[in-house]
């Protein structure tokens, strides 16, 4: 199967489920010409399903009529589909074999495979979605966390092209005051007309100002964080992984150097995506297998957005532990002070060692502590409780397009305010409106599209 360039008028088909064995493989087509593909599947010209039911149907090979699969087949009549094509899903047993065979024959009935996204993009095409709601269908797709998922939610909703649509508004209100005055190019704008258009534009400037500002939440939510749990043999790292984990993940001994190799699992802290690693005890050692985990240690730092050095409080510090101290200076880390528990633990000298740092106390063995080690891990990144938030911007591509609309807004601002003529004014507020008009795929060009498609997976 090859993938062909794009193309509106074509009958597009793709597996929409996991590639895999399952229970059910769902393939989907979407075009002008998917119910005369399936009617030669069924090995039947009359078959006329009716919209939004589903029939249980026998499908054959074609050419020498073979039973190939028993399958369930569901018919979207256009516009009333996800593309706003017709759509015909074929709800196949899930045997790699099967879905196969399935696809090759519908691909050799002049349909072809569908690109990247394609689906989504025919329904922005039809107007079915924004491209909004488009992105924020992959990002539902990708969401590592329930709070991903509620933030992807509200913007398939509609909440943020709403937001934006309302701004849109206020500025299109100003730009015709602005044009109207230019009929009158002998007069300037009167000072009764002038102060509403400040007004107006200072509070869409503000707007912009809020929806920018909840990008650095955004991104955390969407993109993540990335920690390295570090420090010598034997100070806890594993259990404390374990711990953060909920989960016996990482062999834990009391034999120093277990840990060999760096250790990684996703989890969620505070809605927020984090890739844990568990790193190799860094220590001089003549074991090649050893020394080999000892470098992956210090990629996972480098690789890190935060380091947590682990530190054993219930001995006095080591060599390796202010080796480590040392050369965790230039990097974002804090120190989590292991072994509570015991009766030996001494905070003062962690303390003494590096009062700059954040110290969070913590008993891996019986998890105390790990709450608040997590909300540690975090304050240098979120700047409010992302369980609770409203609509966040979560793109990198949103949140440069609204800082150019800022851009934009704020020279024409300075303009009125220094009573340039009105031509000068609007050149700024159109360009704001452009930008806006990106984010929704209402101004956006075809190329720049084909690129956010080409992210999505190849069903959807």
């Amino acid at each position: 199967m090859t993938y062909q360039p794009m193309s509106a008028t074509d009958t597009i088909v793709a597996l929409s489920t996991p590639p895999g064995r399952s229970g059910i493989g769902v393939i989907r087509l979407s075009g002008e010409r998917p119910l005369e593909i399936i009617r030669a599947l069924l090995s039947d010209q009359s078959f006329v399903p009716k919209a939004g039911r589903v029939s249980l149907r026998q499908i054959y090979e074609p050419s020498s009529g073979a039973l190939l699969d028993e399958a369930l087949v569901t018919y979207f009549k256009a516009p009333h589909s996800y593309t706003g094509d017709d759509v015909v899903e074929l709800s196949c047993h899930g045997s790699p074999v099967i879905l196969r065979q399935v696809l090759d024959l519908i691909l050799n009935l002049d349909a072809r495979l569908a690109g990247p996204g394609e689906f989504t993009m025919r329904a922005v095409l039809n107007g079915k979605l924004n491209l909004v709601q488009a992105e924020a269908i992959r990002d539902l797709i990708n969401a590592q966390t329930s709070a991903a998922v509620r933030q992807a939610a509200r913007q398939i909703g509609g909440e943020l092209s709403s937001r934006l649509q309302g701004i849109q508004a206020s500025l299109i209100e100003v730009i015709v005051v602005l044009e109207s005055s230019i009929e009158f190019v002998e007069e300037d704008l009167p000072e009764v007309a002038a102060i509403p258009v400040n007004d107006k534009l200072i509070t869409v400037r503000s707007e912009l100002e809020k929806l920018s500002a909840t990008f650095r939440d955004g991104r955390l939510l969407r993109d993540g964080l990335k920690i390295a749990l570090v420090g010598r043999p034997n100070v806890g790292k594993s259990s404390l992984f374990n711990g953060l984990l909920s989960f016996e993940r990482a062999i834990v001994t009391d034999i120093a150097g277990t840990t060999r190799d760096s250790l990684t699992e996703l989890i969620s802290l505070r809605g927020i995506p984090v890739l844990l690693t568990d790193t190799a005890g860094v220590r001089t050692s003549q074991d090649t297998i050893e020394s080999l985990g000892v470098e992956r240690t210090r990629q996972a730092i480098a690789d890190a957005d935060i380091v947590v050095l682990v530190l054993d409080g219930s001995q006095p510090l080591l060599k390796e532990d202010f080796e480590m101290l040392s050369e965790l200076e230039t990097t974002t880390h804090l120190i989590a002070a292991n072994k509570m528990d015991l009766d030996s633990f001494d905070l003062n000298q962690i303390r003494k060692a590096s009062s700059s740092v954040p110290i969070q106390v913590v008993s891996a063995k019986y998890g105390t502590g790990l709450s608040s080690l997590g909300d540690a891990i975090l304050a240098p990144f979120v700047s409010s409780e992302l369980t609770g938030v409203g609509l966040l911007i979560t793109d990198a591509r949103h949140f440069d397009l609204l800082k150019r609309a800022g851009k934009s807004l704020d020279e024409s601002i300075r303009l009125f305010r220094l009573h340039a003529s009105e031509e000068l004014v609007l050149v700024g507020l159109h360009d704001s409106l452009r930008f806006l008009g990106e984010i929704t795929g209402e101004t956006t060009t075809e190329e720049i599209l084909s690129q956010i498609f080409a992210t999505f997976c190849i069903g959807k």
